[in-house]
């Protein structure tokens, strides 16, 4: 087995091993979560590095064992934790930005739209105290000039959305297949440069 096979059967061994664990508070299982958010991203129409940012977006909570705990709602700091990771495993730059601004988003919006705070679930609402807290206008101005800023706020959307009962988890060798393309060509980019 080759790297790049070793790297995927380890990131998608955290989602075969622990997926089926409840996803901090809410309805769905954790795989149940990923797989909605990728699939939203799919429909869009967005590259693989976004639906892949989509699905792993939580992985902080699988793969970073013995952390911290957000009083019994998933781990402290996770998509800190979740993108440090991917880095490590040679996924890209933009990538690993995308799963750790999904909270920047979460915070940014309760900001900037008054009425989001109210849609969000109890589990959500709870962890936003651990996150930071709602952004301040100089966190928000900031954040508004990341380029990263409107495919994140998408993908908080996808994060809020991705909670419905009963919807069929995606065939996962699509994702896999996602991957390996991604972490070859970051293979490949990496070997030109030397």
């Amino acid at each position: 087995m080759g790297r790049i096979e070793q790297v995927i059967a380890e990131v998608f061994g955290w989602y075969e091993r622990f997926g089926d664990s409840d996803y901090i508070g809410e309805p769905v299982s954790q795989i149940e979560h990923m797989s909605q958010a990728a699939e939203l991203a799919m429909a869009e129409g967005f590259d693989d590095e976004v639906v892949l940012a989509a699905f792993f977006h939580d992985i902080g909570h699988l793969c970073a064992e013995n952390a911290e705990n957000m009083g019994g709602f998933g781990v402290v700091s996770h998509e800190c934790l979740g993108a440090d990771y991917l880095r490590r495993l040679g996924f890209g730059e933009r990538m690993a930005r995308l799963v750790e601004y999904h909270v920047q988003a979460k915070r940014y919006l309760t900001f900037k739209e008054p009425g989001y705070y109210k849609c969000l679930s109890e589990a959500s609402r709870r962890t936003l105290d651990y996150q930071g807290g709602v952004m301040t206008a100089e966190e928000a101005q900031a954040f508004e000039r990341d380029p990263l800023c409107a495919i994140s706020l998408r993908m908080r959307q996808w994060d809020e959305q991705a909670k419905e009962l009963w919807v069929p988890v995606i065939d996962l060798e699509v994702l896999k297949a996602k991957a390996y393309r991604l972490l070859r060509s970051t293979s490949v980019v990496a070997l030109d440069v030397c």
